[in-house]
């Protein structure tokens, strides 16, 4: 496969399968990108992947100790090597002046994160800013330093640099007169198209499916170390969000950033795009996908909570035969991390009905942390209301069973019943009875019980049904 790594046209032959670090520090010897958790939490090995999407250039910030190197071909991947001038950029000054660095293991990956957010900004808005780089661990140096010398960039960068449209010409332009990309930065498109031009399909490999890898690196990333592997990131058919005849369908290769970002589900289900705040952080959900979510079998995953509060419809095809098949997603789960899927199947898409006017939808998690945590108890929660009376419920609960829950039972309460106390007592009472929560170090069976009523009630009071 060819690729771009910095400003170097690189043919590597090796593994698909083989993840981008390993061959970054080991084959490559660029050693400034950092090993360190090797799970996605720590950020030391953030890098940049870069790709032409129509006539953008398109950069993401990206775990390379989760990323397969066949989701490499043809694109551009920026090191922190690849960002080196004679002298340092504003950003790393910034970092060292503002005393943002003691150790320095972490601080490639952070300079690599905000690059990719200066890339990608619309705005100098600090709060941003700081979540750019979430994903991103300190030991040593504390967060303060940090935050400091992320003010002194946006401070420092130019008025009209990020009124430029992200991906064009301009934004690049001006990134490297103000020193914050090297010159051979603007030879990347041509770079880009000529490879894309040349580029090979990688054919598809038996037994070994890879969309974002984020949770399968994690579990079994030594398994495809020296594997050929059939990946599915890029596959087209899998990346559409589209709204037809009141039909949202989405791809089952769509990132949660793709979905956090989408025009279509902010303009149609806005909670479900401001909930993915809770999920993860950038470099994880830029290649997480709503089918690895779901097919993860978690009982405690986000994406699959909101899909099932939304009443969804998985799509499955037969690599065999080619032959969809689609059922309610609410039937989908049969165990735990049991499904009915075939082996033969991969999911294609979800699909939902728009809600209608009126409608209510709202995602609540608790969890140690605020930000990117694992759930304790998740739930999710979409009423139809007219003149008072709830005309449709979806309710939907995980941590409270071995599998992502539809509580079936208190969405049927629910209908047309009054929006009022009374209704709210009942669906909390119905659906404790609906659950079966065990004990772990998330907390006691009786904790989650108690902390799902309690989110049942958030749903009403945050929707602006009921007061607290």
């Amino acid at each position: 496969m060819q690729l771009l790594i910095n400003h170097n046209l690189v043919t590597l032959d090796l593994p698909t399968g083989r993840v981008l670090l390993d061959v970054l520090r080991d084959t490559l010897g660029l050693k400034g990108t950092k090993e360190g958790c090797r799970e996605g939490d720590c950020g030391a090995c953030t890098v940049l992947l870069g790709w032409l999407e129509n006539n953008s250039l398109v950069y993401q910030a990206v775990d390379s100790c989760l990323l397969p190197l066949g989701d490499c071909a043809g694109k551009h991947v920026v090191t922190i090597e690849g960002i080196h001038a004679a002298a340092l950029n504003p950003l790393q000054s910034a970092f060292i002046d503002a005393g943002a660095v003691q150790c320095g293991f972490c601080t490639p990956g952070l300079i690599m994160a905000l690059t990719a957010h200066l890339l990608n900004a619309t705005s100098a808005d600090l709060q941003e800013a700081i979540m750019a780089v979430a994903g991103n661990i300190c030991r040593c140096t504390g967060y303060a330093g940090i935050r400091r010398a992320i003010e002194r960039v946006l401070a420092d960068t130019p008025a009209g640099l990020l009124a430029s449209k992200p991906g064009s010409p301009q934004r690049l332009t001006q990134l490297i007169t103000a020193g914050l990309l090297p010159d051979y930065f603007s030879r990347v498109r041509g770079d880009l198209r000529r490879l894309r031009q040349e580029r090979q399909e990688i054919p598809p490999q038996p037994g070994a499916i890879v969309a974002g890898g984020t949770d399968l690196y994690v579990q079994r990333g030594e398994h495809f170390h020296d594997r050929e592997v059939t990946l599915l990131a890029d596959r087209e058919d899998f990346k559409k969000i589209t709204l037809n005849q009141g039909i949202c369908t989405i791809g089952a290769a769509v990132t949660v950033e793709t979905l956090r970002r989408s025009s279509v589900l902010q303009e149609i289900v806005p909670a479900f795009t401001a909930g993915l705040n809770l999920v993860a952080a950038t470099q994880i959900r830029n290649r997480a996908t709503v089918a690895g979510n779901i097919i993860n079998a978690s009982p405690i995953g986000d994406l699959t909570i909101l899909l099932l509060a939304l009443d969804a419809t998985i799509h499955l095809v037969d690599t065999r035969s080619d032959t969809p098949r689609a059922l309610p997603l609410r039937h989908f789960f049969t165990g735990y991390k049991t499904m009915q899927r075939s082996a033969d199947e991969l999911v294609s898409a979800f699909s939902f009905s728009a809600p209608a006017p009126h409608h209510f939808l709202s995602f609540e998690k608790v969890s140690k942390r605020t930000w990117m945590d694992i759930a304790s108890v998740n739930s999710a929660l979409q009423l139809n209301v007219q003149d008072a009376i709830i005309r449709e419920a979806h309710v939907a609960a995980g941590g409270v069973a071995p599998i992502p829950l539809y509580l079936a039972k208190t969405s049927a309460l629910l209908l047309n019943r009054k929006v009022d106390e009374e209704t709210l007592a009942a669906a909390i009472a119905c659906a404790r009875s609906e659950i079966t929560p065990i004990s772990d170090v998330r907390g006691s069976a009786v904790y989650k019980s108690m902390l799902l009523g309690q989110l049942l009630r958030a749903h009403f009071v945050k929707t602006g049904l009921l007061t607290d």
